[in-house]
C-alpha cells in the first residue's frame, strides 16, 4: 500500500470513527493533535470526562483486530501526550479516560466502526 493509500485509509476511518463518537453523544474537542512525538487522533468530552481516543483503520483482520494494534507501548506513548496536553491546556474535566475506536473497511460490505470505553488506563 502505498502512503498516499495508507493516509486516505487513516483519514476515512478517523471519520467514521468521529461520526461514531458523535452519534453515542461524545463531543469532539481536537482532531490530529500533534506533539513532537506523534498525534492524538481524537480529544473529545464524553459528559464531564475528557477523552483522548486512538483510533486503528485496517481493511482485513489477517494480521488481528485493529484494536490489536493498540500496542502497550503505543498506549504509553498517548499518556504522555495525554499528560502533555492536560499540563497545557489544564482543562476543567472530572475525569480522562483513553478509548480506542476500531475501524474495519471490508469491500463487501458496510465499515464495521467499533468504540471501545476504558480501552486502557494510565497505570
Amino acid at each position: 500500500m502505498s502512503s498516499a493509500s495508507h493516509l486516505s485509509l487513516g483519514e476515512l476511518g478517523e471519520s467514521l470513527a468521529r461520526a461514531a463518537l458523535e452519534r453515542e453523544g461524545y463531543e469532539i474537542v481536537a482532531t490530529r493533535y500533534r506533539f513532537q512525538r506523534g498525534e492524538i487522533d481524537i480529544i473529545a468530552r464524553d459528559g464531564r470526562c475528557l477523552v483522548f481516543v486512538e483510533v486503528k483503520t485496517r481493511r482485513t483482520h489477517e494480521r488481528g483486530t485493529p484494536a490489536e494494534a493498540v500496542t502497550r507501548a503505543k498506549q504509553r506513548q498517548l499518556i504522555r501526550m495525554a499528560a502533555a496536553w492536560l499540563a497545557e491546556r489544564q482543562p476543567d474535566a472530572d475525569a480522562c479516560r483513553f478509548d480506542v475506536v476500531s475501524v474495519t473497511l471490508r469491500d463487501d460490505g458496510p465499515p464495521e466502526v467499533v468504540v471501545i470505553r476504558n480501552a486502557f488506563d494510565a497505570s
